[in-house]
């Protein structure tokens, strides 16, 4: 019993830390945490009403994820991230996805891809419904499932590294201007010329696709627009 009782508060305590990690990602998008300020875990936790472990637990998985960096004996600052950084996360983006989305256009089963339009339909929807976190998951999903059927394991580490460190930024304004909605609607117009086994046009979507999401970072980045 006792060691049954153990795991129970260790299942407890590590859905703490996710409810509060979700809980951080979303004040990050919203503009409530702000880029290069500092924030403690006690801080933080007594804004939630709760222990600072949970707390510094949470935004040590948000260090991981390039999203905020340790400060030794302070807490955590956020991380900014410059135009010249959102430049060269879209080129190796582009140099990896594009030529990617072509080879699984042209070796993946339409099996796996069909697989792939309930999450495209996802990303749509959370978009018209202003969830961002539902947003952020399920394009996550779309861009790593479709690198995945690569079966390059590190091609797909690689792209989600480098959208963890870009992913937040300039959101909320893309969603108050309702741009989010015509980048959505690409991923289903991707996914369909996939499936026709246009490989070529896929590509060229893709392109399009990211070339379009950098400029709405710098649309996002613009607090004048």
């Amino acid at each position: 019993m006792g060691h049954l009782k153990q795991r129970t508060l260790i299942t407890a305590t590590e859905r703490l830390r996710d409810q509060v990690a979700h809980a951080l990602r979303a004040a990050l998008i919203s503009g409530e945490l702000h880029p290069g300020e500092v924030y403690s875990a006690p801080q933080l936790a007594e804004d939630f009403g709760i222990s600072a472990t949970p707390v510094r637990e949470a935004m040590l998985d948000l260090a991981r994820e390039g999203l905020v960096e340790p400060v030794r004996n302070k807490g955590f600052r956020v991380t900014e991230v410059n135009e010249r950084d959102l430049d060269q996360y879209t080129e190796i983006r582009t140099l990896i996805e594009v030529p990617t989305t072509g080879r699984v256009t042209r070796t993946a089963s339409r099996e796996d891809l069909e697989a792939l339009r309930p999450v495209a339909e996802e990303i749509v929807r959370a978009a018209r419904d202003h969830d961002l976190i539902g947003y952020l998951e399920a394009d996550r999903q779309f861009h790593l499932t479709l690198l995945a059927l690569s079966g390059n394991e590190r091609l797909v580490e690689t792209v989600g590294d480098l959208r963890k460190r870009s992913r937040l930024y300039g959101l909320t304004a893309l969603d108050r201007r309702g741009e989010l909605i015509p980048s959505a609607e690409e991923h289903l117009e991707i996914l369909d010329l996939m499936l026709a086994g246009d490989a070529e046009g896929a590509e060229r979507c893709m392109a399009r696709h990211l070339g379009h999401v950098r400029s709405l970072w710098a649309k996002g980045g613009d607090k004048d627009a």
